[in-house]
């Protein structure tokens, strides 16, 4: 097997922001995997909070690069047991890898990855279009740019009902809400009344991480379902969160892949708790990756791609929040 990795730099449409930091390139590692006529294709992006960059992925798969060229013919389950030890430290490399591997897998198999799972998409979820923060007006005018029927809207700012309620004026889409750790409980539970008002369906990881009396706090008095992100981010965390969160959004990139994030998607449904993926501002081959977990799930945030001024990859298309698979087999991606 041989292992291909590109670097890329990933211009967004506008710029990005959310409660703690700006962007408008995303840095994102594209790994190949190519054996028996095959190649299998995954991602992973940088990411600051998560102290993540390229050039450290890019190191830490070129010193398993022997133990990865090595494989032949594992399971994706085997094959990510095995590289683990050697990655759980970089769980963002492993993950690129991982998406990889399955892709792959499920090619030489002559499946979609979904139907090599035995997953039936008839009942796939919409995926949301995030509204990132900004201006007033500009965020009023992101949203009309692209008319759609579910909107996460990124929150964290001095007048966060007051941008709700204009946003409120120009569609009648659902609304989800992502303070990305910004609030504290009082204002959690006294904004969750105001925003159900305005048609919001859920708020995502309002409080910090770590604060758990706070998490349990908004659990209890919430009016609207509460669900975690940075919160929620290995496979232990599933359980760590029932009875804290109404729902978990399993980030792959974070908890190392497909393989132990449909574990976490299985736990989680086990729990009763809600269950979610959600993107990284990836670009199409870390999207369509993501696709094949849907009919496994409540809520997706898959929009990444769609926020790009420029893909690199074709693979699932998206079109009114309803996902297209492609034609080939995996995850269907081509880089272009």
């Amino acid at each position: 097997m041989e292992l291909i990795l590109r670097a890329y730099n990933l211009q967004l449409k506008h710029t990005f922001t959310i409660s703690r930091e700006s962007i408008d390139f995303q840095p994102s590692l594209i790994v190949e995997l190519k054996s028996d006529g095959f190649s299998g294709f995954g991602e992973a992006t940088s990411n600051p909070y998560y102290k993540t960059t390229v050039p450290v992925m890019m190191q830490d798969l070129e010193a398993t690069r022997n133990l990865i060229e090595s494989t032949e013919n594992e399971t994706p389950e085997a094959f990510w047991a095995k590289i683990y030890p050697y990655l759980q430290h970089d769980m963002f490399a492993l993950c690129a890898l991982d998406l990889a591997y399955n892709d792959w897998y499920a090619r030489k198999k002559g499946k979609k990855l979904y139907e090599l799972w035995g997953y039936s998409p008839d009942k796939n979820p919409m995926t949301d279009y995030t509204i990132g923060i900004a201006s007033i007006e500009k965020m009023v005018s992101k949203m009309q740019e692209l008319p759609w029927p579910i909107y996460k809207i990124k929150l964290g700012t001095q007048e966060d009902i007051a941008i709700v309620k204009e946003l409120r004026k120009h569609t009648d889409a659902i609304f989800r809400i992502d303070a990305n750790c910004g609030w504290g409980v009082e204002e959690t539970i006294n904004n969750a009344v105001e925003l159900k008002k305005l048609g919001v369906e859920f708020l995502e990881q309002p409080i910090r991480a770590d604060d758990w009396k706070a998490h349990k706090e908004v659990y209890k008095h919430s009016v609207l379902p509460v669900i975690a992100d940075e919160s929620c981010i290995i496979e232990e965390d599933v359980a760590k969160c029932h009875h804290y969160f109404h729902g978990v959004n399993v980030k792959l990139v974070k908890c190392g892949g497909l393989t132990p994030g449909k574990r976490m998607i299985e736990e989680a449904k086990k729990l009763g708790l809600r269950t979610m993926v959600g993107c990284m501002t990836e670009s199409t081959v870390g999207i369509s990756a993501i696709a094949h977990l849907l009919p496994q799930l409540d809520y997706v945030d898959m929009d990444g791609a769609l926020l790009l001024a420029q893909d690199i990859a074709t693979g699932v298309t998206i079109k009114n929040g309803i996902i297209h698979y492609s034609e080939l087999n995996g995850t269907g991606v081509t880089l272009i």
